[in-house]
């Protein structure tokens, strides 16, 4: 099947449901994304900062990308000017320098607090203690140019089905607590990034608003 063939599969996958697809681009060149442009994807999930930075000017304007990998404080400059959602923020130290950042351009950039909830201790990401300090902190209530729009988490690389909706459940579960307690008045807030090519089904089924697709989309790299 064809790159427009695959965002048609998902965007039907997706109909009828609160869940959204992030076409995820990293490592595959221009052409390719315009292909899945021109098929109606319009968010973009990019790895690397250099990445993204270099795709964004030969793209349409109207994509909304997403930095989906680890970021570190020192890069967020290049992004800040266009990157709608942070997906993978895992410390006041990011949030601080975003801030910074946007607030240069008069803009406000979203974010997703990363959690971790795999049972490989190479993902990265937040537990719950370490969320609420940070969403607790005299810092965090200061910031002007940054929005907190919901969480993401990467699952454990499993074919096992139950272990996956636990991760995912526990997710939901993160996602409905911080909403309780901290942000109970932003409708905004309102975003669950979870699930990818292989477990997205499931994800769906525990709540995700947001799946990460990338191979399923444009084959394996």
């Amino acid at each position: 099947m064809s790159i427009s063939d695959n965002i048609h599969f998902f965007q039907n996958q997706l109909a009828g449901t609160d869940c959204r697809l992030v076409t995820v681009t990293k490592t595959h060149p221009v052409e390719k994304l315009q292909e899945a442009y021109d098929a109606g994807a319009r968010l973009f999930g990019e790895n690397k900062v250099q990445e993204m930075a270099a795709k964004h000017p030969e793209l349409p304007a109207d994509i909304e990308w997403h930095l989906i990998g680890h970021l570190q404080t020192n890069k967020v400059k290049y992004i800040a000017p266009f990157v709608h959602t942070i997906q993978s923020i895992d410390s006041l130290k990011l949030l601080l320098e975003m801030e910074k950042q946007a607030a240069k351009y008069g803009r406000v950039i979203n974010g997703l607090l990363q959690f971790h909830i795999a049972a490989e201790e190479t993902k990265t990401g937040l537990t719950l203690p370490e969320a609420e300090e940070i969403l607790q902190s005299d810092a965090f209530k200061g910031l002007q140019h940054v929005r907190i729009t919901g969480v993401m988490a990467i699952a454990t690389n499993t074919p096992d089905e139950t272990q996956l909706r636990r991760e995912f459940s526990e997710l939901r579960g993160y996602f409905e607590l911080l909403r309780t307690r901290y942000f109970a008045d932003a409708e905004y807030f309102r975003e669950i990034s979870m699930g990818m090519s292989s477990d997205y089904k499931l994800a769906i089924a525990e709540g995700s608003t947001l799946i990460r697709v990338g191979s399923a989309i444009f084959g394996a790299r």
